[in-house]
């Protein structure tokens, strides 16, 4: 193994994803997760048009390859007038995605909580939509943290995806670097090393987290 081409390549790369990688993974899940809550409720109103919008477009997007999505809006869209830039394509391309995957996880957390605490909150004088906020959410918020941490931590290993439209993250440095140096494998092992360092991490806060949670069940 070529040692100093190791430690050459790997401060770019790690700058590639604090600078790329993690930034657009946090800003596609923080839309994705508005954007989840909103199709989850769409989906549990009891108007069938509202419930028939949501679950359309959860099947759409859980029904196509992330990629496609992505490819759609980066390079479909200018032809029909609209052209977007590489990092917005792509932020919205997986919170599109999210979303999807997201909000279904969210309607099966809101529906885990027994139908008790909704009369609870109405007997209260709480109208449906404070019983929503102030006592359903908080306690599905709990139940959701598992599969929406699962869904983050895949949504790190995703974002690999945007290299394919000139992101500068950190697989697209990866590529930089391995296109210069001829060395492939070296520097692919190590940009899929830090993807796992990354993954490691945001397991351990996972598990911590719901350790914590689990105090207040």
């Amino acid at each position: 193994m070529d040692t100093q081409l190791f430690l050459d390549s790997w401060w770019p790369l790690v700058g590639g994803a604090l600078t790329g990688t993690i930034p657009l993974a946090l800003c596609s899940f923080a839309i994705g997760l508005v954007l989840a809550l909103g199709v989850a409720l769409l989906r549990l109103s009891s108007h069938r048009v509202l419930s028939w919008i949501g679950q359309a477009y959860v099947s759409v997007i859980r029904g196509t390859p992330l990629l496609v999505q992505l490819f759609v809006i980066f390079y479909g869209l200018p032809s029909l007038g609209l052209t977007i830039d590489p990092w917005p394509s792509a932020v919205i391309a997986f919170s599109l995605n999210v979303g999807g995957y997201a909000a279904e996880v969210i309607r099966a957390a809101i529906l885990s909580v027994p139908t008790g605490q909704w009369e609870a909150g109405y007997m209260v004088g709480m109208s449906r939509g404070r019983a929503l906020r102030r006592i359903i959410l908080p306690q599905a918020a709990r139940v959701s943290v598992p599969p929406l941490s699962n869904t983050f931590i895949s949504l790190v290993k995703d974002s690999s995806l945007a290299s394919l439209i000139l992101v500068t993250e950190l697989f697209r440095k990866a590529q930089e670097i391995a296109s210069f140096t001829s060395e492939f494998m070296l520097v692919y092992l190590e940009a899929a090393l830090i993807y796992w360092i990354i993954c490691t991490v945001l397991s351990f806060g996972q598990t911590r987290l719901e350790r914590k949670l689990e105090q207040y069940v």
